[in-house]
């Protein structure tokens, strides 16, 4: 999987900033790493560098899923790694809601009919009991 930083001109791109996003994705990211190709990070100084606030940092994450649409999400913070984290998390919730079901159905199918011709079976042949 391929992680990609970019910042805008008020938002300095050292490379400890892009290790860190780089290691937040990698790890919001880590239970659908098979199915996510790309996830692209946008940083940027909402209102500028001489303006603070309480939501002024804003990291906006854009993940390249095989199968399904992309998924983008925004979290705006008073500080850059707050937004990032934030956008970290709704990015894994996501995930999490477009991919989990997915993962569920097919585990469940696939576990589900063996299981219960088993389960059938052994009632059938008078091998389980009631304990």
């Amino acid at each position: 999987m391929q992680v990609q930083v970019q910042t805008d001109s008020h938002i300095d791109g050292r490379e400890k900033l892009i290790e860190h996003v780089e290691g937040v994705i990698l790890d919001a990211v880590d239970r659908y790493a098979g199915e996510v190709t790309h996830v692209d990070a946008h940083l940027g100084d909402v209102n500028g560098s001489d303006k603070g606030g309480d939501a002024d940092m804003r990291c906006l994450l854009q993940a390249r899923v095989s199968g399904v649409k992309d998924i983008v999400v925004k979290h705006q913070a008073g500080s850059l790694h707050l937004a990032i984290e934030g956008a970290a998390g709704k990015l894994t919730n996501a995930l999490e809601s477009a991919l989990g079901r997915s993962h569920d159905r097919q585990r469940r199918h696939a576990g589900t009919g063996k299981l219960s011709a088993d389960i059938a079976r052994e009632l059938d042949d008078g091998k389980m009991s009631d304990g």
